[in-house]
């Protein structure tokens, strides 16, 4: 919404620099985004259109006498526009003035030309080479009472402020809010219009009834009944501010009402009386499935939850939200019943939200009106509905309140509250003189106290610190002194959790991994994707935990995994990308328990699939595979001081066979038995298709964090300390031993690894078949030794070889094959 300051200095004076203004009503907690400043027309003056003739080489151009003022010749000028005529005041500039070219888009500056063979001298402008809006069908006409020759400037200028309101400054929303606001700070006094007219009509309630069937909804509803009117164009001045604060003109009555609504914030709406059934108005709820076709031409299917204006026979409108089609204002209309309502705000906000229907009106119901605001937004717009369309008003007006004229309860206010809020002395006295530029009533309730009434057209005020808020946003944040704090600040107490998940995420992504975040909100749908290939342990088989009010059927439960979030946010990107993804997310799950609140546990997930390589000439297109990913988990542990290990295990969620346990141990705690921390392995090939990730093989892995936490130590940064190359050289061996089949490769390198020479043992060949024994399988060792002070020699290298084999047979049940 823009507050055009033509219309906002009717209320109050405004003696402040636009820029000035801005800040302070910023500071005051009216945030003004933007100020925006229309004008800069040099060289362009009011002139009138003498007389008009056709272009003689041109049917579609026209030859205007324009008279420039100031006691200037006139001039002749080619004009296109289809609504040019003699008579007219327009927005003439003269040669040398700059305007918007439409063909270029660029200001440019104006010179004579010749059109079709005649010689212009200016121009007749249109919205759009003035920049006001992008209307170029035709030329701006300005009011007969305009003053020949002077600056367009002073006719068309003005400047706006662009406020960004926050949801409990509805009040803004309108001219006078913001007109009171800038009252209260600079201390100008406001003035507000009078809502008087003339009730020359027979009683109200002899020519309409109103009936609240649900006053749960409709709090109260308010009418007046105006006849003989004739429906028209809105005077110019109407049209203008209208225009000037972003609406479109319509025709007197229904600009009326958006004039007021501006105005005081208060929605209207007019409803040809004679289309009324009765003329009687039932505000009801909506009857289940019932359908009703708007404004807009779209038939609406409603609901028990939606409130309707009625008559006896059919609904005429949305409340809060659209009038019908069926009884808005026409050319035709001679009677009519205006409403000022106050209705539920947040049944009416629901009720926008679900039929995807946000209007102006809807905008400010759902923030809240007070019920004492509708008489007075209705007088002031049958006030006006006269003075534009003519008509008779009927005595009096219908005030249907169910709840009765309750005044509202006062909010007191003590000098020891504001003492211990603001931590600053403030007199009573003062507080008071505040409150009262606010235009918020005040009492005295005792010496350092008093009683405040809120306003009728403020609805965020209900308690003492409201008060205490608008005092100091008034007197200026500023003034709030310095102080040192009153006792000391508590010691920082390290989450050791925390820590954990900032370096396994830092771990996992120098790893080559990427971040993902997701909602903690799944669908139960996702979740038995999950289970296509069988039911799997942590993968949503125990109760779900609902939502009793989800956004979506999408989200309405917590999720017991990460499994789903993250193969969603796979398959989402394998269906936008060919590339491989290498995905991790580390989140909070949740688990129902029988008793009290649920369990939560922090997990983190990853998932790799897609080609290990970009697309290029030279490198086959392999896919990502189970040692991808398991590698870059175990360098990401490595970097946190944890050695990980894997054994191969089952699990439904992974394809048969290649799926393991992850078991980690801290790398300086040499000997101290691994302990389990999660789960990895291809999916199940009927997951995958169940999530639509494609073809290629995609690899999880899942790590519970109150296992792993145990095993890391934050100080683990030490153990990865460069460590100088060894000036000695190393000796290498070839090792092939025959194993137990159920024996882990990884045991046997934990075994080699462990003897005080050995630097690495890489694992290079695996064979198990003929030529060996039934239940053994040959592993074959590379192992590199090194000793950190001399070079090793020959027979140190065979004795340290001859103890290691030894060792595994005891202790693996290896031989040395032959």
């Amino acid at each position: 919404m823009l507050i055009p300051f033509s219309w906002l200095s009717e209320y109050v004076d405004i003696a402040l620099p636009p820029a000035e203004l801005a800040h302070r009503l910023t500071m005051a907690g009216i945030e003004v985004g933007d100020v925006i400043v229309r004008g800069g027309w040099d060289g362009c003056v009011v002139g009138s259109v003498r007389a008009t003739r056709p272009h003689p080489n041109a049917d579609t151009l026209t030859l205007c006498e324009v008279d420039p003022g100031a006691g200037a010749a006139t001039v002749e000028v080619v004009c296109g526009a289809p609504n040019v005529a003699a008579g007219q005041k327009i927005c003439f500039a003269r040669p040398g003035a700059s305007l918007r070219n439409m063909h270029t888009g660029r200001r440019e500056e104006l010179k004579p030309a010749r059109i079709r063979g005649i010689l212009s001298e200016g121009m007749i402008c249109s919205e759009a080479e003035l920049e006001i809006s992008d209307e170029h069908e035709g030329i701006i006409v300005l009011p007969a009472d305009a003053p020949l020759g002077a600056p367009l400037d002073d006719v068309l200028g003005d400047t706006f402020l662009e406020p960004e309101l926050t949801p409990n400054r509805g009040d803004c929303l309108s001219i006078l809010g913001v007109a009171r606001e800038i009252g209260a700070i600079t201390g100008q006094p406001v003035r507000a219009p009078s809502v008087a007219y003339n009730e020359a009509g027979p009683p109200v309630d002899t020519l309409a009834q109103v009936t609240i069937a649900d006053p749960d909804l409709c709090l109260r509803y308010t009418a007046s009944v105006i006849t003989g009117i004739k429906i028209g164009p809105s005077p110019h001045w109407l049209q203008d501010r209208l225009a000037r604060a972003g609406l479109r003109p319509i025709n007197n009555v229904v600009d009326v009402t958006n004039y007021v609504m501006l105005e005081f914030n208060q929605p209207l709406h007019a409803f040809d009386l004679d289309t009324v059934a009765d003329r009687h108005i039932v505000v009801r709820r909506a009857a289940p499935g019932e359908k009703f076709t708007t404004l807009d031409g779209v038939e609406r299917i409603l609901t028990a939850d939606n409130l309707l204006i009625a008559d006896p026979d059919k609904a005429i409108g949305i409340g809060g939200v659209m009038g019908g089609a069926n009884s808005e204002i026409t050319p035709s209309t001679t009677s009519m019943l205006l409403e000022s309502a106050t209705f539920h705000s947040l049944n009416n906000r629901r009720t926008a939200s679900d039929l995807n229907l946000r209007t102006e009106a809807s905008l400010r119901f759902e923030k809240g009106l007070r019920p004492e605001l509708a008489p007075i937004a209705l007088r002031r717009a049958t006030q006006l509905i006269l003075q534009t369309a003519g008509g008779q008003a009927a005595a009096g007006i219908i005030d249907a309140y169910p709840a009765g004229d309750r005044p509202v309860a006062p909010v007191p206010l003590t000098v020891a509250r504001l003492r211990q809020v603001l931590g600053m002395d403030l007199d009573i006295a003062r507080a008071e003189a505040v409150l009262g530029r606010l235009g918020i009533a005040t009492r005295r309730a005792g010496p350092d106290a008093l009683e405040a009434d809120p306003p009728y057209w403020r609805s965020d005020i209900a308690i003492e610190e409201d008060l205490i808020e608008e005092i100091i946003r008034i007197i200026g944040y500023d003034e709030v002194p310095t102080t040192m704090l009153s006792s000391p600040i508590p010691y920082h107490r390290p989450n050791p959790m925390t820590a954990l998940k900032d370096a396994l995420r830092d771990a996992l992504a120098a790893a080559g991994m990427q971040e993902t975040i997701s909602y903690p909100l799944v669908s139960p749908a996702d979740l038995a994707r999950l289970r296509a290939a069988g039911p799997a342990p942590d993968a949503g088989d125990t109760p779900l935990l609902r939502i009793a009010n989800p956004m979506s059927a999408e989200q309405d439960a917590m999720r017991p995994t990460l499994a789903a979030s993250i193969l969603e946010t796979l398959a989402y990107n394998r269906n936008h990308n060919d590339g491989g993804f290498r995905l991790f997310e580390v989140g909070r799950v949740f688990t129902p328990q029988p008793d009290g609140l649920p369990l939560e546990r922090e997990l983190a997930a990853g998932v790799m699939s897609g080609p290990r390589y970009d697309a290029n000439w030279h490198t086959a297109g392999d896919p990502l595979d189970f040692y991808d990913l398991s590698g870059a988990l175990t360098a990401a542990l490595e970097r946190m001081g944890i050695a990980a290990s894997y054994e191969a295990g089952d699990n439904p969620l992974f394809h048969p066979g290649r799926a393991a346990r992850i078991s980690a141990a801290r790398i300086s705690a040499s000997g101290t038995a691994p302990a389990g921390i999660g789960i990895i392995g291809e999916l199940h090939p009927d997951v995958s298709a169940a999530f639509d990730l494609g073809e290629a093989p995609a690899v999880y892995f899942e790590l519970r964090l109150d296992d792993l936490l145990p095993v890391w130590a934050d100080d683990a940064s030490s153990e990865n300390r460069f460590r100088p190359l060894s000036r000695f050289p190393s000796a290498n061996r070839d090792l092939a031993l025959l194993v137990p089949g159920a024996t882990p490769a990884a045991r046997v390198q934990q075994l080699i690894e462990r003897v005080r020479l050995v630097e690495r043992a890489e694992l290079f060949d695996v064979y198990a078949g003929e030529n060996l024994p039934a239940g053994m399988r040959s592993l074959a060792f590379r192992i590199r030794f090194r000793a950190p002070d001399r070079t090793l020699t020959a027979d140190e290298v065979n004795r340290a070889l001859n103890g290691l084999t030894r060792a595994l047979e005891r202790e693996a049940g290896a031989t040395v094959r032959s």
